[in-house]
Formats: structure tokens, C-alpha cells, sequence
């Protein structure tokens, strides 16, 4: 519909979760009008982001270092472990202000119809670090879903025979809803009264 470069960044836009092409359309014109520099700087925050960012070598969070910021914090309780699926889920966490131990990201959660089985997952590192550091207790926070559950109960008969407490966030959370959508009280209750799996 539009020229080159300019229906280029209209395709792109549109690619990105929750954008249609009305929306990448008026972003696209948006960028067009604003100054030069700012337009510099969103697209230099995007290379920045493929080129400095990679995954904590401890939990699989996102970091710019060997390590992130919350697997460094020594004031963090080193025994008690969150799962999540997604990296993103960590900030609705912390958000609730409940939760002060470090975190392990699976990278998603068992689908047999998407084709994500446990293999797939980051499960054996967990597993691993359950052995190695110590950990006393994790808490299953995957999304209140299928797929959540049925990875919740896939963590919960694995690694049971570790000795490790596996408790499970309480269902103060919407049934198929995304930790994205939960806002703190709910998330901070949630914590508060997770239960033994």
C-alpha cells in the first residue's frame, strides 16, 4: 500500500503480539514525524537488545551479564526457588513485593499439542540446582492453565523424590489467565497462601 522502506516497518510493526496493521500503520507515521534522534534511538535500543542481552547462566532470566541482578543480590534467600515459564513472568512477581528468594525460567510449559515436551524445558538445570545449591523450597508459579498445571504436576512427581518442599502459588489467580494480567494484591495473596503440592 505504501512505498518501500515505509510498508517495510508497517510489516514489521504488525509481526510484533497485539499489533494489527492499523496500529502498526499509525506507529509507523508516528516514527515518520518525530525527530530524528528519537527515531535514532528506538532503533539503536533494538540492536542493543539482540547484541547485549543474553540468559543468566543460573536461572535463565535475561541479563547483560554472566549472571542477573537478582541471582547476584545476596540479600535474596538463596533457598527458596520460583519457577516460571517466561522470563517476563519475574516482574509480576516482584512486583507483588512478597517474594524475596531467586527464580528459575523454563522457557515455557509442556504442550503435547504444540509439540513442547519436558525435554524441551528447562526441568534437568532445575533439577540440577535443587542438588547443588540446596534449595529448600520451590514454588510452582506457571500460569493457572492446562499447560501450567500439567507442568506444575510434571515438576511436583520429578523432583518430589529430591526432598525439596514443592508448593504451588494459591488460586487466588484466574483460571487460564497469563501472570501478565494479575495484579499485585491478587499475585501478593497468591504467594501468601501457596500450598504443599
Amino acid at each position: 500500500m505504501f512505498d518501500g522502506p515505509l510498508q517495510r516497518l508497517i510489516d514489521e510493526l504488525a509481526r510484533l503480539p497485539g499489533i494489527g496493521q492499523k496500529s502498526a500503520q499509525r506507529m509507523a507515521f508516528h516514527l515518520l514525524s518525530v525527530e530524528e534522534a528519537d527515531a535514532l534511538r528506538l532503533a539503536q535500543s533494538i540492536t542493543d537488545l539482540r547484541e547485549q542481552l543474553g540468559i543468566c547462566s543460573r536461572c535463565f532470566n535475561v541479563t547483560s551479564t554472566e549472571e542477573c541482578m537478582i541471582c547476584r543480590d545476596p540479600r535474596r534467600d538463596t533457598s527458596t526457588v520460583c519457577v516460571v515459564e517466561r522470563a517476563q513472568d519475574i516482574a509480576v512477581i516482584e512486583r507483588s513485593q512478597e517474594f524475596r528468594g531467586r527464580y528459575h525460567v523454563l522457557g515455557g510449559s509442556i504442550s503435547p499439542i504444540g509439540g513442547i515436551g519436558p525435554g524441551q524445558l528447562r526441568i534437568s538445570e532445575l533439577g540440577d540446582r535443587v542438588v547443588a545449591e540446596g534449595i529448600e523450597e520451590l514454588i510452582i508459579a506457571t500460569n493457572p492453565t492446562v499447560e501450567g498445571d500439567v507442568t506444575a504436576m510434571y515438576l511436583a512427581r520429578e523432583l518430589k523424590p529430591t526432598g525439596v518442599r514443592i508448593t504451588r502459588l494459591a488460586m487466588g489467580l484466574p483460571v487460564g489467565g497469563d501472570l501478565d494480567y494479575a495484579d499485585e494484591l491478587t499475585l501478593g495473596r497468591a504467594l501468601t497462601g501457596r500450598m504443599e503440592m
